[in-house]
């Protein structure tokens, strides 16, 4: 099999079934059109692990795949080929793509069983899983671009999917316009570099990067890429365009685990690790993203521990775990981001997939004040979320460990590190671990608190399974990524894989000392401890002194309230932006449409409706009348 073959199975079999199922649109069976979705999106996964494993058996130097499509836009110098390419970052995230993508689908065959546009929706899924994978396929900006709004149309229509609800339609809405705007900085970026480099490949724009960096404010390369860096803050849900991800959650739960979780929410966060050899050389750009990582994943994680819906817990853990990785690719410590970014798939992934077996089971609610207890009726649920929950507070040997270490590690090690962003990332990960425990605690744990006439279930088989698959990488998908610190004291002395298969594509951090290992070792105990003590305290709080968490809440007072009404940072937008430019608009209707361009509208139409009558008077072709005239 040739390379153009391979990469085309790989790109556009979803999209076959998309095409397929939208010759079947009203068709109500979730098992037909959720097998043809899911087996769609299983071939390009298998496909996916045939390129890769192409990948691994080529030399270093030499590993890529590229399928050369057609040419695209041909303008003078300027060339655009719809090309494609597998290389070690591409490769991380086709399979995370394709293979929790189908793990999702064969999900959500169970979960959308009874739902009548579940053909619908199993075709707007795949032609997501299309357009994803073009963004992360695609050998230059502009082609990454096209994926890049595909993404953006499929989650306004997964968002809004329950449609006929207009609170579910206005948070599609919602995420719709957020994304544009950070779109329109991202076409900028594009603009900017392409002025300064003439070209948007990412091979040649990573070769032509200057050896010396950008050390002003107005530098073209700083500008371009902090255009570039606004349009990831749209796509990833980070300060100041975080809010529409919450909302998000209207859309299926499936919905909020392939999109929220592990794919389109992680594009920003690819796309500087794509052009790492720009960014790197653009230091300023570097301490705005680690920055507003440090400070998304903190504030994120403080609104997480007051949320009752059990999605939206997840929804702003999310976005705190973004924080993580845009802290990590800030501080110049690109593998580390990747590395994340994969590992948070599996997890996060998992428990919104979980949170959804526990939503089927409680018959659509979702306030954990009314769950308790659910482990003795939801026991694999309760099983697989465990791990989960072990996973992304950080403990070892779970996979969150391994990466959000390596995060704290170079966020205190590197060059464009700082005390500050590593003190940032702790208090991250000490309020993940409470949270989490408390969303435990609440769902899961203790006495119960589901109403009398609800009577939960265990979800069937189709639902469990995915489960179980995620639950396996949440314990095992660190593994690939084991410290030298640790590595060097375990039989075998296993290598940290993944900075090693990504080496080749990413700059090293320019002056980054050799580490000690007494301060490494240190840090990483103290995330342990932290991660303990936080959720030690969280279980204490949730299970064993219940009315704990109300006297601290009524103590706090305007803190709490604070937190609670999620800074307010929606009414600020509306006071602030929204209104006044709804306001601002239905002046200019009254004071300009109306009075100006209407009534210019209304005296033409009336000067030649008058001239038309007095025309239509000169030529009656009464005779009389014309001898008169004469």
């Amino acid at each position: 099999m040739d390379q153009n073959t391979l990469v085309s199975i790989i790109l556009f079999t979803p999209l076959v079934g998309f095409l397929v199922n939208c010759f079947r649109l009203r068709s109500h069976s979730a098992n037909v059109s959720g097998g043809i979705a899911t087996v769609a999106v299983g071939i390009s996964f298998i496909a996916s692990l045939v390129a890769v494993s192409r990948l691994i058996g080529l030399p270093e130097a030499e590993r890529m795949i590229k399928a050369d499509l057609f040419p695209w836009i041909v303008i003078d110098t300027f060339k655009i080929h719809f090309s494609f390419v597998v290389d070690q970052i591409s490769a991380i995230m086709i399979l995370v793509i394709t293979g929790v993508g189908t793990l999702i689908h064969l999900f959500s065959i169970g979960y959308m069983h009874h739902d009548k546009g579940v053909t619908k929706y199993f075709a707007y899924l795949n032609l997501f899983v299309f357009n994803m994978l073009i963004l992360v396929l695609g050998d230059s900006l502009l082609t990454m671009f096209v994926g890049w709004e595909g993404v953006g149309l499929c989650s306004y229509l997964l968002i809004g999917f329950w449609f006929t609800d207009s609170a579910k339609a206005a948070a599609g809405m919602k995420a719709f316009v957020m994304n544009r705007i950070g779109d329109a900085a991202f076409l900028l970026g594009i603009f900017v570099l392409f002025q300064l480099f003439g070209t948007i490949n990412f091979s040649d724009l990573n070769a032509m990067a200057p050896a010396t960096p950008a050390l002003g404010w107005l530098d073209p390369l700083t500008l371009g890429t902090l255009f570039l860096f606004i349009g990831a803050t749209g796509k990833s849900a980070q300060i100041p365009l975080y809010v529409w991800l919450p909302d998000a959650m209207a859309g299926p739960t499936p919905v909020s685990a392939l999109i929220h979780a592990a794919t389109m929410v992680t594009a920003g966060v690819y796309m500087i690790v794509r052009l790492n050899g720009i960014f790197i050389a653009a230091p300023h750009t570097l301490f705005v993203i680690a920055t507003i990582g440090a400070l998304t994943a903190v504030m994120a994680a403080t609104i997480g521990v007051t949320q009752t819906d059990i999605k939206k817990v997840l929804a702003y853990s999310t976005v705190s775990q973004l924080g993580y990785m845009f802290l990590a690719v800030g501080v110049g410590a690109f593998g580390a981001g990747m590395f994340h970014l994969m590992t948070h798939a599996f997890f996060k992934a998992l428990m919104f997939l979980g949170s959804g077996s526990v939503i089927h089971a409680m018959h659509e609610e979702q306030d954990i004040r009314k769950m308790g207890g659910l482990r003795k009726q939801l026991p694999w649920t309760h099983l697989t979320f465990l791990f989960g929950w072990l996973a992304i507070i950080g403990l070892p040997p779970f996979a969150g460990f391994f990466s959000k270490d390596e995060i704290l590690w170079m966020s205190f090690h590197s060059p464009f590190g700082h005390v500050a962003f590593w003190v940032l990332g702790a208090i991250g990960a000490t309020l993940t671990a409470f949270y989490m425990t408390r969303l435990m605690a609440l769902t899961f744990w203790g006495e119960s608190r589901v109403p009398a006439k609800t009577h939960p279930h265990e979800s069937p088989m189709i639902m469990l399974f995915p489960l179980f698959v995620l639950a396996l990488l949440s314990i095992v998908g660190g593994w690939v990524g084991i410290p030298h610190l640790i590595g060097s004291v375990l039989p075998g002395h296993p290598e940290n894989l993944i900075m090693g298969w990504l080496s080749p594509l990413i700059k090293p951090i320019p002056e980054l000392e050799e580490a000690a290992p007494s301060t490494e070792a240190l840090l990483m105990l103290l995330s342990i401890l932290f991660a303990v003590v936080s959720s030690f305290v969280a279980y204490q709080f949730y299970v064993k002194k219940p009315q704990m968490p109300k006297k601290i809440a009524n103590s706090l007072g305007p803190v709490y309230r604070l937190i609670d009404g999620k800074y307010f940072v929606d009414e600020l937008y509306f006071k602030g932006i929204v209104n006044p430019l709804v306001r601002g608009s239905r002046a200019l209707w009254v004071y300009f449409d109306v009075q100006v361009i209407d009534r210019t509208t209304y005296i033409l139409a009336d000067l030649m409706k008058g001239a038309g009558q007095f025309v239509r008077g000169l030529q009656t072709g009464n005779v009389q009348q014309y001898a008169m005239y004469f």
